[in-house]
């Protein structure tokens, strides 16, 4: 029988959570529909940013005419995956810094930063530079992951989304990835099947597999 851990990565959904820039507007809000009161079963509404917590994005979040969810290879989102001790690394992840890791083609790169030992939104937040995009789409992966709300800020036209979503790589945001060392593992990404839409809310996990 095959061993293995799990690690959630994902980031619990509640009203007050952390959400990009703490605009009020992203906040998730839960409500009971009906409850044992006045019926026979307990049944709750939510309304929820597509971009709130764990996602994934779609080429249409950034390009006009670009591609929804349907678009985006769910297979990538299941398979091998590298996360990337980067918590030395203050403000952007260049190219410098992926070349000191190890990257190889077809990689569904996972990076974790500080961010992960943050609670509340920092404005601040480590990201993937424009430079690491393009590094990224020479070495050939498949996809990368990031433990912020957003895989980069301080970017005017938002480059590093435009270089990745032009070379086909999947972009998943909002990882929780204090408890995870670097390593290989098993990525189970699964975001809601939404069709038409930009983004979409992901339950991830990741398996490290042990003798």
């Amino acid at each position: 029988m095959m061993n293995y851990k799990v690690y959630d990565v994902s980031m619990p959904i509640f009203n007050g959570m952390p959400v990009y820039k703490d605009k009020p507007t992203k906040q998730p809000n839960i409500s009971i529909v009906q409850d044992f009161d006045t019926a026979t079963a307990r049944e709750s509404r939510l309304d929820m940013d597509v971009h709130c917590g764990t996602h994934v994005d779609s080429p249409l979040h950034m390009v006009p005419e670009g591609g929804t969810m349907e678009t985006v290879a769910f297979e990538k989102m299941v398979g091998p995956c590298r996360v990337l001790d980067l918590t030395h690394v203050e403000g952007g992840i260049t190219r410098e810094h992926l070349e000191a890791q190890t990257v190889e083609a077809d990689d569904f790169l996972i990076l974790k930063t500080q961010n992960s030992y943050e609670d509340a939104f920092n404005l601040e937040f480590n990201y993937l530079s424009v430079d690491g995009a393009n590094y990224c789409v020479e070495k050939g992966i498949r996809g990368v992951g990031i433990d912020a709300l957003g895989i980069e800020r301080s970017q005017p036209g938002h480059p590093t989304h435009k270089t990745l979503f032009a070379a086909d790589i999947v972009i998943m945001e909002g990882l929780r990835l204090s408890d995870v060392p670097a390593g290989p593992y098993f990525l189970c990404g699964a975001p809601i099947k939404l069709l038409e839409t930009e983004a979409a809310p992901a339950r991830v996990y990741l398996l490290a597999f042990t003798d």
